[in-house]
């Protein structure tokens, strides 16, 4: 499993990499792992308000529909189109190609709720 220590996790199992006041927003490998071939993201519109804890989407496999949690509240500045098209991307890539949404930040110091890669990897190994 790879957990970049430049990122911040949700106990919801997705992530957050914060620049300045964006945060880049996807699911983890352990999440990706545990769903299987990933065949459907729903996903917000640009615009939309999403809330740290929220539900925000929802990604669908072969084996099960789970829920997506926010794990930064903010406005959705940008959607990853690809994963319309291309959803096994979540799995091949889920920090890089696999990402899902960009939020302009409402709260930056929320990012004090979430683990660091160490705190997040010992949770899922539990």
């Amino acid at each position: 499993m790879n957990f970049p220590a430049d990122y911040k996790y949700h106990k919801e199992h997705t992530w957050a990499k914060i620049e300045g006041d964006v945060a880049l927003v996807g699911i983890t490998d352990y999440a990706q792992d545990r769903l299987g071939d990933v065949l459907f993201v729903e996903l917000p519109e640009v615009g939309a308000k999403v809330t740290q804890g929220e539900k925000f989407g929802v990604v669908e496999s072969g084996k099960v529909a789970s829920d997506l949690y926010a794990p930064m509240s903010g406005e959705v500045i940008e959607v990853n189109e690809e994963l319309a098209d291309s959803p096994e991307l979540v799995n091949q890539s889920p920090y890089e190609k696999g990402w899902m949404i960009k939020v302009k930040l409402s709260d930056p110091a929320e990012a004090d709720n979430l683990m660091s890669n160490t705190d997040y990897e010992k949770m899922v190994e539990q």
